[in-house]
């Protein structure tokens, strides 16, 4: 969605939160015309006193009581449409947010691994329900109260003042309540959070925790922070529960005092009416301060839906939107890195130095290189998942980072370090969960030498992996990744560690689908502590301490190392310099 230049990003979920801002006008008018209608049964009562006993009539009694019944089926149908109008308008606004705060999360934790939360996404539901909520209809009762009092200084100024005494008393109540459970409640939902993130992790690792007997311990950290969370959440509840029942005694007190105040002003005189108008102003009265106390009552609903507010409208604040340029051609797979230096987004350390090399469409690149010397943030930053601090990685001319994922990613492959599979089939996760195109997927499984197992599988390419994909096994899961990362046989992969869990045979379908992305003409770098790799290898790329020991043909650059190695030969050969790859 495209915002007018005068919304600044952090102005951008006030401004998606007022869009549906026609809708919350009816909804504002029919609370209005259902707080004057709430005056039925004092109109009812007052006309039964007055007509009905005095004339003896039932028929006026028989009108009186259709009218009355007429008026309150318009108030239910005005309120059931009220709550549609309100319910359809948090239904939209979660609408317009859903995907913006999928992406945002995403971005995040791209920016900083495990940053994502879903906790925004629960922010969205608390905001999403508080728009429908009672606490919302409550402050759009507001403008009747106001008439209210109008009304109540029209028929005496003495009860006007009152009912605005026992108004600002309310405020104050109002604001005690904020002062006071602010501090709980912000500190119950850090806890709160903090305690679901701790069970989300243990859930994660759950059979490293039962293999070692460690639940009983975990359980009691768990169980700290969860205390600390009911402790803080019991001290604001019991504030607010204090104050609530104080407002109700006040709106209780207020109509008795507007009673007794209306009649000592009858009684010299001072009344604008008939005895009637007393009942009449003890009503109005209490109508003044309904919705305040009301609001005191759901103020915990109030406060959660700020503290969400502001949650979001920050994250979002340090989020923006991405927007991406005009479309770009199908890249043919020329991999420039022009002086690229990068660390963790967020950190100004670099961890890749000053590194510039370039790669021809179908050639093979291996990186080798010790144990932290930035392999895989160079993998990162090749695929245009962190940004560089300086220099930039070019895939055919454009920059990668910049280049929008959706449209480049038909036409690269991946195959991170830490094989990452998804709840779905075998074919759906072979297929990056778009259209599945079995023959392209029997493809691929067969250059990775996994169509014979997924075969002997009883539900075929049709089997449900699980989370993580845990009903394989590591070499299954790591070949089931290849496939996925030479699905549609795009222009540039990029494979680090792909032979990690692979046994021999493994080793030799991984060596045939080097050679095969070579015959296609894809651009291949592959991050390897292994030599089995060699033979498809058209370039070595050794990295040190995140810059460019040594570059250059396969062959030039083993000699070279076979020349400057140690007397030990047990890293064996090649990679004894390098110092191998972790």
């Amino acid at each position: 969605m495209n915002f007018d230049s005068k919304f600044t990003e952090s102005a951008e979920l006030s401004h998606r939160f007022w869009l549906h801002m026609p809708l919350y006008r009816h909804a504002v008018f029919f609370s209005f015309i259902i707080s004057m209608l709430a005056f039925a049964p004092m109109i009812f009562m007052l006309e039964v006193y007055d007509r009905v006993i005095n004339s003896r009539s039932s028929m006026t009694l028989l009108m009186l009581l259709v009218w009355v019944l007429v008026t309150y089926l318009i108030m239910e149908w005005l309120d059931l449409v009220r709550h549609k109008l309100m319910y359809k308008a948090s239904e939209q606004f979660d609408a317009s947010l859903r995907k913006r705060l999928f992406d945002a999360n995403f971005d995040s934790n791209l920016k900083n691994s495990n940053s994502g939360s879903m906790q925004v996404f629960n922010d969205l539901r608390t905001l999403r329900d508080f728009i429908a909520s009672p606490a919302a209809t409550t402050i759009m009762d507001t403008p009747a109260s106001v008439v209210c009092l109008i009304i109540l200084f029209f028929i005496s100024p003495w009860l006007g003042v009152v009912a605005l005494l026992g108004a600002a008393v309310q405020v104050v109540l109002g604001v005690q309540t904020e002062r006071k459970t602010l501090p709980a409640l912000t500190e119950a939902s850090k806890a709160s959070i903090a305690a679901q993130n701790y069970a989300s992790g243990v859930l994660r690792n759950a059979q490293v925790v039962s293999a070692m007997g460690m639940a009983a311990r975990i359980h009691r950290r768990w169980m700290k922070r969860q205390r600390l969370f009911l402790a803080k959440q019991a001290d604001a509840s019991d504030v607010a529960g204090l104050n609530s029942a104080s407002a109700k005694l006040i709106q209780m007190l207020q109509s008795s005092l507007i009673l007794g105040l209306s009649c000592w002003l009858m009684i010299k005189g001072m009344l604008l009416g008939g005895g009637g108008m007393m009942i009449v102003a003890s009503t109005i009265g209490g109508r003044v301060l309904a919705p305040l106390a009301q609001l005191i009552l759901h103020w915990r609903t109030v406060v959660s839906a700020r503290d969400a507010f502001q949650r979001l409208d920050k994250f979002l604040g340090n989020l923006p939107e991405r927007r991406y340029g005009m479309s770009l051609p199908a890249p043919e797979g020329y991999l420039v890195v022009e002086r690229v230096t990068a660390g963790a987004p967020g950190s100004t350390y670099p961890i890749v130095r000053d590194v510039s090399f370039s790669v021809m469409p179908g050639e093979t690149v291996a990186v080798i290189g010790q144990s932290a010397a930035g392999k895989t943030s160079l993998a990162r930053l090749l695929m245009g998942i962190w940004p560089s601090l300086s220099g930039t990685v070019r895939l055919d001319g454009n920059d990668m980072h910049a280049w929008s994922k959706a449209e480049l990613g038909p036409y690269v492959g991946y195959l991170p370090q830490d094989i990452a599979l998804f709840d779905g089939s075998i074919a759906e996760n072979i297929a990056r969960f778009g259209d599945v195109k079995m023959e392209a997927v029997r493809e691929v499984a067969r250059q990775v030498d996994l169509d014979t197992t997924i075969d002997g599988l009883p539900d075929g390419f049709d089997t449900q992996l699980g989370e993580d994909g845990a009903r394989l096994s590591g070499g299954q899961r790591q070949r089931v990744a290849l496939a996925r990362a030479i699905y549609g046989w795009p222009k540039f992969v990029l494979l680090d560690e792909p032979n990690s869990s692979l046994d021999e045979a493994g080793e030799k379908a991984l060596l045939a689908t080097l050679l095969e992305l070579k015959r296609r003409m894809t651009t291949t770098i592959i991050i390897t502590h292994r030599t089995s790799v060699l033979p498809a290898v058209d370039k070595i790329l050794i990295l040190r301490d995140g810059k460019v020991a040594g570059f250059g043909p396969r062959d030039e650059v083993m000699t070279a190392m076979n020349q400057a190695r140690q007397p030990q030969r047990g890293a064996g050969g090649l990679l004894s310099r390098a110092g191998g790859v972790r």
